[in-house]
């Protein structure tokens, strides 16, 4: 918009008191030197900073920032708006981040836990009473596990001669 009043703002001469000093708010304050209201231009909206600069035809004390390109700053900038978007957008962008990997984690492990299901203790022989001496070892029933290893000692009872 060109023909916009905040296009045309010319300081003719700056003042040097101290903004901070001031009594007032955010949009207008109370000078002690110059004993006039300062109203801050980019405190306000475009409309608002707009309305008071026709309203007072100029003959007012402002303050305002400006960019390198010679635009007024106000408060409702989309510039400055663009910049509260980016980064609420990286703000939202992390926690989602955030949270998906976390319970990326916590499924790996998990995951991870269930797996594998380590059995510690004393490994023991499977004792196994359905078998007969006098069964043929080749043909054992399917259900019976086959048992490795060196045979213990057993005593048998000797007959005794007469």
């Amino acid at each position: 918009m060109q023909n916009s009043p905040l296009n045309n703002i010319k300081i003719a001469s700056p003042c040097s008191a101290d903004w901070n000093a001031m009594s007032g708010d955010d949009k207008k304050r109370f000078c002690g030197e110059c004993k006039l209201n300062v109203y801050n231009l980019s405190g306000m909206t475009k409309d608002e900073a707009e309305n008071l600069i026709i309203e007072k035809e100029g003959r007012l004390c402002v303050r305002f920032y400006r960019r390198s390109d010679g635009t007024v700053l106000t408060q409702d900038c989309p510039v400055g708006w663009a910049k509260v978007k980016r980064n609420v957008s990286r703000a939202i962008t992390a926690t989602i981040s955030l949270i998906i990997g976390l319970f990326a984690g916590l499924f790996a492990f998990n995951y991870s836990r269930n797996s594998f299901n380590p059995t510690v203790g004393k490994m023991v022989a499977p004792v196994n009473n359905n078998l007969s001496i006098e069964e043929d070892k080749d043909s054992c029933p399917p259900d019976v596990n086959v048992t490795m290893g060196t045979p213990v000692p057993i005593e048998v009872n000797k007959k005794k001669k007469r």
